[in-house]
């Protein structure tokens, strides 16, 4: 079973931002967070023990598309 949480590393001297999976597919992911607001337009994805660098696409209330 897919996990259903992950982290957005923003920043390595600021905390990680937990999120949860709404969607992923081979070029991106459909995500839920806390707030968008802060988000820079690149940043990394840790999901499944895997780091990814990430670009943030588009932005609908607490939901955000990132493409790798």
């Amino acid at each position: 079973m897919m996990s259903k949480t992950g982290k957005l590393i923003i920043d390595p001297k600021k905390p990680v931002v937990d999120c949860t999976v709404v969607d992923l597919s081979a070029g991106g992911a459909c995500l839920q967070v806390a707030s968008p607001a802060g988000l820079p337009k690149r940043f990394e994805f840790l999901h499944a023990g895997v780091r990814r660098k990430v670009q943030l696409v588009w932005t609908r209330g607490f939901i955000i598309g990132v493409s790798y």
